[in-house]
């Protein structure tokens, strides 16, 4: 990273390698020709392996909350039950579009901080069913950005398939998939939906959704209005290597370059990375004596949110993290103000997260706190030492 930049350690924008940087700076070509339907397959291809899905890859010109939106009105129909389980502000976002176009929207909300019970999620199926409102789809987010949790998805999808069979399963995986173990076929997801700013270290501007067989037959029968968002007509044009809609071709030219560096690197070791920047941060901010937000059972490898130091309000903080070169995110929702976040996915390693961590000790310093300089970086260490064993032991060195 260039050393005169700030540290941007948000949960998305991520930093741009070099390479990925270069490649969205290209020459535009014609997105009704040849070169563009090279680049749509190209594209599409990385990314149906990297969901691990057989399924069908649509990529939209949007953000991650436009793939959301994409998610809800193909394939539901207003009025249709639907369950939406939210651990935090994405997922209540999620529930929020479910709702303005009319599906029946039961909410079981969680804790923020915790991640969703598959037993809860059990619970809440058979009482829909027992009104006579049995879920036409289950919507989930994967890991919410807004707490620093991951959800058990794997779990919780087979307690959906157990008690609601023929419910759809639509999934918010766009903090997460990418950067850590994700396997859509295999956990019988029927949508998922990522972004590109997030995990894949390209700019904002395209949404990326995975679409099964099942998702296919409900999108036939949905008849909840979409025009931009209509994935038929994306599918459709697909078929000619084009998109209906005039597509964000440098952000395609990124994604086509970040594909090249993450199946370069290999995803066991990707998720390796993560899970040690995960283990480091986490380790490094308990030293500082920052208490952390999220259930350890569940705490996220992408982004960390921690309460504010005591006697410390957030503009006062982070404009002190500011003046260090530090840039990381507030809390969102009821916790703003109370919660800063660090994000760890994308382009990072170990160095960039020990670089955050020993700006956090010298302004926790400059401001009156009693701090051991040198104990946050010692304990990341440990952490990183040990995850990144029990990664190798578990996936083969990485490579």
């Amino acid at each position: 990273m260039n050393p005169f930049e700030p540290q941007l350690r948000v949960p998305g924008p991520t930093y741009l390698p070099d390479s990925i940087r270069e490649a969205g700076s290209r020459q535009m070509i014609n997105h009704r020709g040849p070169e563009f339907a090279r680049l749509l397959e190209r594209c599409t291809s990385g990314l149906r392996a990297a969901f691990r899905t057989s399924g069908e890859i649509v990529i939209l010109t949007a953000s991650g909350t436009g793939g959301l939106e994409a998610a809800v009105v193909n394939h539901l129909s207003p009025g249709d039950p639907v369950l939406a389980v939210s651990i935090g502000a994405f997922g209540d976002r999620f529930a929020r579009i479910a709702e303005t176009y009319g599906a029946d929207v039961t909410r079981l909300s969680v804790e923020w901080g915790r991640a969703a019970e598959p037993e809860a999620v059990g619970e809440a199926l058979r009482a829909m069913a027992g009104d006579g409102r049995p879920a036409r789809a289950v919507m989930l987010t994967h890991n919410e950005t807004s707490t620093g949790v991951t959800n058990p998805v794997a779990s919780i999808a087979a307690t959906i398939r157990e008690e609601a069979p023929e419910a759809l399963i639509l999934v918010d995986g766009i903090s997460g998939l990418g950067a850590v173990p994700f396997e859509t076929d295999a956990w019988g997801l029927d949508v998922v939906v990522t972004g590109s700013q997030k995990s894949w270290m390209v700019p904002p501007g395209l949404a990326m959704l995975s679409l099964n067989e099942r998702a296919l037959a409900a999108a036939g029968r949905a008849t909840m209005p979409r025009v931009y968002f209509d994935l038929a007509a994306h599918r459709t044009s697909a078929e000619k290597g084009q998109t209906p809609w005039t597509p964000a071709v440098s952000v395609f030219f990124a994604l086509e370059a970040a594909l090249d560096l993450m199946e370069a690197e290999g995803y066991p070791a990707i998720f390796a990375r993560h899970a040690v920047c995960g283990a480091a941060a986490r380790a490094g901010l308990g030293a500082l004596g920052c208490e952390l937000f999220a259930d350890p059972a569940h705490a996220s490898d992408t982004v960390t949110a921690a309460h504010m130091p005591a006697g410390l309000d957030w503009k006062t903080f982070n404009a002190a993290l500011r003046q260090h070169g530090l840039v990381v995110a507030g809390g969102q929702g009821h916790l703003a103000g109370q919660v800063f976040r660090v994000g760890h996915l994308g382009w990072v390693g170990l160095s960039d997260i020990l670089g955050a961590l020993e700006v956090f000790e010298r302004v926790l310093a400059d401001l009156g706190r009693s701090v051991e300089r040198g104990s946050a970086l010692a304990a990341a260490a440990r952490a990183a030492n040990g995850t990144q064993a029990r990664a190798t032991n578990a996936v083969g060195a990485p490579g």
